[in-house]
């Protein structure tokens, strides 16, 4: 339990430093910009899912950061959008842009550490979130999640796979702009959301796309992306393949209770 606290105290020290100094954030992604410039499929994915399933439903988006999505669910459909993060410092960003908006009426900004919702049982339709999977207990964030869904609620995250040598060495050179506690995806770790729900799909993500990173701001840069992310999509139909993936979209339906 000690250790748990002191864990989860350390991710919330790095994020509130991370939101407080919009120099020293600013710094610590300029080395990785360029490689987030070709994840443009896996988002819109993301964004027509979430969109699609939040009109008129209780949303939660868990590691919302300094708004994310939690602002545009609200302005388009969503009954209630409740936006948590660990960082004080995020959410304090992400009210205040509500407020400026003028956005309050089912916007619900929160501190909250996502291992441990404090939802009532069954109340949530959807649950969603980019790249926060990889900073928690995971079972404890499943145990938590499927405690709050609905029996038809649904769950889709963007996260980060663990497997690929090359990318892990990379991650290892930029130490700074990560917590110490992350921990990308495994395959134990997708075979664990089998035990929390009934549907789950993987749609994996991003392994010769990598390349089209170097041509950002070049001409013909969207053409050379589109074709990697078509030689992928074909590559990921081999399973061997599928684990030296970047990222994977995850979807998850019929919470287990």
């Amino acid at each position: 339990m000690i250790q748990e606290n002191v864990r989860i105290q350390r991710e919330k020290a790095f994020q509130d430093e991370r939101y407080s100094d919009e120099s020293l954030q600013n710094k610590r992604t300029k080395k990785v910009s360029r490689f987030y410039q070709v994840t443009r499929s896996i988002h819109e994915e993301y964004k027509q899912f979430i969109f699609e399933h939040s009109k008129n439903v209780k949303t939660v988006e868990i590691g919302c950061g300094a708004g994310s999505y939690a602002i545009d669910l609200a302005q388009n459909g969503a009954e209630i959008v409740r936006a948590i993060d660990i960082s004080t410092a995020a959410i304090e960003i992400a009210s205040s842009e509500a407020k400026n908006k003028g956005i309050g009426d089912n916007l619900f900004f929160e501190v909250m550490n996502a291992e441990e919702l404090t939802f009532n049982s069954s109340s949530v339709d959807l649950i969603c979130g980019g790249a926060i999977l990889h900073h928690l207990d995971i079972e404890k964030a499943m145990q938590s999640m499927t405690r709050v869904l609905q029996p038809n609620g649904k769950a889709i995250f963007i996260e980060p796979l663990g497997h690929n040598i090359l990318i892990n060495l990379f991650r290892n050179l930029t130490p700074a702009i990560r917590s110490e506690d992350e921990h990308p995806l495994l395959d134990k770790d997708l075979v664990l959301f089998q035990k929390y729900f009934k549907k789950v799909e993987i749609k994996y993500f991003y392994l010769t796309t990598l390349a089209a990173s170097f041509f950002v701001g070049l001409p013909g840069f969207n053409i050379i992306l589109g074709g990697m992310e078509f030689l992928d999509r074909q590559l990921f139909k081999l399973p061997f393949l599928q684990k030296q993936a970047w990222q994977v979209l995850i979807k998850l339906s019929e919470p287990v209770n």
